[in-house]
């Protein structure tokens, strides 16, 4: 019986935009996913925009499409298990010269969630100087998830951002050392947050006011009368990335990659619970829609890959990524009662920096090694949030290839992150009033584990 090859790519790549909508967990600085190619997993990711040996590179560098012969298709999945425990050291109340009582609750339990992120490839060579190609893949993601009485409640229980990009691209080679690629990606993007309220401390300082409200009139005790925010929205939005690749020779490769920023508007809608009776019929705090801007960053990446003898290749990357873009999460209410709700970040541009080295003796088998530094884009202490308790990174990988037949290959890889343990030093003004000083630090880690399947027609 003949097998319909693009009817099962097809369904190959339709499961595949499902299945990406579960990503949604950072391993990279920031809330970027690296995890974009099994293969590199194994060597850190270095020579990300030059090594082009399968179909993943269309995210990388969609110019390495050029080197792949027939038809490829490429289905991965990440495994990434995250461990992010916060110590409280001393966090404080914006009353607690008052009342003597400091930020309240327990250390939130292990922020960090397993998530699997998949990403599928496909490449078509259509003669001897152009390429086409397609990739789903989750750019971006992030969750992280407290429980209701932690310390930093007031700043965030479950945060959670997904996305899938759907991209499109096309390589031309211009002669035997000079390729160029291009795609434009459709991405969609979904995002809920939640917190608490401290509505005990809101009625003890005035906030009510301005509804004809006493300080105090409520009664309501300071972080003993808590209720929730939950909010939730989406968006489509496009983009492109654009790819070069040098060939000094069959053994030396130099790329360069360029992903363009994106932004996106989401619109939803919020959810308010355990709001006192005394605030029902006032205008705060009302169920209704919302919007925020999000302009997710553009990243540039030069790679270099060296074959220093049949069996030995080197490769190297250094990465930008655009992130002082994310100055600030400003989520704004439809109710005009109800004023915007805001988080400072005032993030700065981050690089990454990586080497790697692949054994391939010729026997099938290929080994891989990598170490990478993973710059954070939070400047300081300050402006760092559990929503994304992020910090400097160290990567070791290990991967391994095995080739079974001219038709179909299987790669395996590990990460091991070290987490700078990230401290948060916030105090109890300005935006940051009713929220509190929340004071302390995590102790974190990342384990990845990725398999993929390539198979060529």
């Amino acid at each position: 019986m003949k097998i319909n090859s693009i009817r099962i790519m097809k369904n190959i790549l339709f499961s595949g935009a499902v299945v990406a909508l579960t990503a949604g967990l950072a391993s990279a600085s920031g809330f970027a996913l690296i995890e974009q190619s099994v293969s590199g997993l194994g060597n850190a990711y270095a020579g990300g925009a030059a090594i082009a040996e399968d179909a993943s590179t269309v995210f990388f560098n969609p110019a390495g499409m050029t080197r792949l012969p027939g038809t490829q298709c490429i289905a991965g999945a990440n495994l990434i298990a995250p461990s992010a425990r916060f110590r409280n050291e001393g966090s404080t109340h914006v009353l607690q010269q008052v009342t003597g009582a400091p930020l309240a609750g327990n250390n939130g339990g292990d922020g960090g969630e397993t998530a699997v992120t998949p990403n599928l490839y496909l490449t078509r060579r259509i003669n001897d100087r152009l390429t086409l190609g397609l990739g789903i893949s989750a750019p971006f993601g992030l969750a992280t998830d407290y429980n209701d009485t932690w310390v930093g409640r007031y700043y965030a229980l479950r945060s959670e951002l997904k996305t899938v990009n759907l991209n499109p691209s096309i390589a031309y080679r211009l002669n035997e050392h000079l390729s160029i690629g291009a795609g434009l990606s459709a991405e969609y993007i979904k995002a809920k947050l939640s917190n608490a309220i401290d509505f005990g401390t809101l009625d003890a300082v005035g906030f009510f006011a301005p509804l004809g409200l006493t300080r105090g009139q409520l009664r309501l005790v300071p972080q003993m009368a808590d209720g929730f925010a939950s909010m939730e929205g989406d968006d489509w939005s496009a983009g492109f990335n654009l790819g070069l690749l040098y060939e000094k020779d069959k053994d030396t490769r130099v790329g360069v990659s360029y992903r363009s920023r994106i932004k996106h508007t989401l619109t939803g809608t919020v959810d308010f619970s355990n709001v006192p009776a005394g605030l029902a019929a006032t205008p705060l705090f009302k169920n209704g829609g919302i919007s925020a801007d999000i302009t997710l960053p553009d990243v540039l990446s030069v790679s270099m890959a060296h074959r220093i003898t049949p069996a030995w290749t080197v490769m190297g990357d250094v990465t930008w990524t655009h992130w002082s873009l994310f100055n600030e999460l400003r989520v704004r209410f439809d109710n005009p009662y109800q004023p915007d709700s805001v988080t400072t970040t005032d993030w700065r541009d981050s690089f990454r920096y990586s080497a790697g080295v692949a054994y391939a003796p010729g026997n099938n088998w290929t080994w891989r090694l990598g170490i990478a530094y993973d710059q954070t884009p939070v400047r300081n202490a300050q402006t760092r949030t559990p929503r994304i308790p992020d910090g400097d990174r160290i990567w070791t990988a290990l991967g391994l290839g095995y080739k079974a037949s001219d038709r179909v290959s299987f790669d395996a890889g590990y990460a091991h992150l070290f987490v700078n343990d990230p401290a948060i030093a916030k105090t109890p003004t300005g935006e940051d009033a009713s929220r509190g000083g929340l004071t302390g630090s995590y102790s974190a880690h990342v384990n990845i584990v990725s398999a993929q399947a390539t198979i060529r027609f």
